[in-house]
This record gives C-alpha cells, structure tokens and sequence, in this order.
C-alpha cells in the first residue's frame, strides 16, 4: 500500500489513521475486533467509507466488546441491517456474528485474541498464504485481501508502510510481530 503513503498525509481522514494507527501492533482485543470487522464490511468499498463510519460501526457493535457481538441474536442483526449509519450487507453482518463466536473461544483458549494472533505468527511467520488458511479454517468471509490487510495493519504482515515514509520507523520502534518473525528467520 505504499500509495497509501503519498495519499494520506495531510488528508483529514486518512492522515490520522496512517500516521497513527496504520501497521501498528495492537494488544486490545476490542481493538482488533474492530479492524477485522472493519476490514471485513472494506470488501468492494473505499476505505474512506469505512472510516467515515467508524464510530457508527462502534456504536452498533457494542464497542467491538466481543463477548457481546458473540451474543447478538436476530433482534440485533435486524437492527443491524437496518442501520444506515453502517454497510447493511447480510453477509458482512453474519461474519461480524459469528466471527464474534468464534474469536470468543479463542480468547477461552489462548487469554487474548493478540495471544492467538501471536502463536499463528510463531507458525505462519509472514507468509500470507499460511495465515489466509489459518483464517479461512475459523472465520467467515475471509478471502486473502481481507486477511493480508487486517494483518498489515495491525502489524503481522510488513507492508503497511514504505520503508522511507516517517511512519515507518516508529512502526518498526514498536516491535511488530512481522519483524521479530524476520528477525529470526
């Protein structure tokens, strides 16, 4: 996404997120929640969308609490087709459900969903198409841009950032699961 690079600074929209957020590790396990369920509803759309209805998709996701997402029933995935604040896609809405099931069990199992991601890294390392099987044994709607970008942006995959961009130092200061994995190999 090295475009990314040159089109975000300065954008009111874009800048925030690059400059702050974009490729950096995450230890919240809501936090995470959010960039996949996000990176989820990005399929087939801008990522200026999405980002515009960030708070929106807080709001109508409980705050990306995962435990409650995994209880949503059909009242709430009626309430969420019907929000127009967010991407009204049934699809999209099931994933966001069931993946919330899913990466429930996962934190039962491992403490944390950034435990989980850290063990799939000591497997997988940066090869995409391990981790992109990985995904697709568990969750749903998860095809290899979904999965490479969610891992990108929250720090198991480089790529996030060109390596002259300013961002890219920091980034690589905070110890991304990608590095430690090149680091070794």
């Amino acid at each position: 996404m090295s475009g990314y690079c040159d089109s975000a600074p300065g954008h009111p929209v874009h800048a925030p997120y690059h400059d702050h957020e974009y490729g950096f590790p995450i230890d919240d396990d809501a936090a995470l929640f959010e960039r996949l369920v996000l990176e989820i509803n990005q399929a087939g759309l801008s990522w200026l969308t999405i980002l515009n209805k960030r708070a929106a998709f807080r709001a109508a996701y409980d705050g990306f609490d995962i435990a409650t997402v995994a209880r949503y029933g059909d009242a709430d995935r009626a309430r969420l087709l019907a929000d127009a604040g967010i991407i009204r896609n049934r699809l999209k809405v099931d994933a966001a459900i069931h993946n919330a099931g899913v990466l429930e069990a996962l934190v039962g199992e491992y403490g944390s969903l950034r435990a989980w991601l850290d063990d799939e890294a000591a497997r997988h390392g940066v090869d995409r198409t391990a981790w992109t099987r990985a995904f697709k044994r568990r969750l749903k709607f998860m095809g290899g841009e979904i999965v490479g970008e969610f891992l990108m942006s929250t720090g198991y995959l480089p790529g996030a950032h060109r390596e002259d961009c300013p961002v890219h130092a920091r980034i690589l200061a905070a110890s991304p699961a990608w590095r430690r994995a090149t680091a070794g190999a």
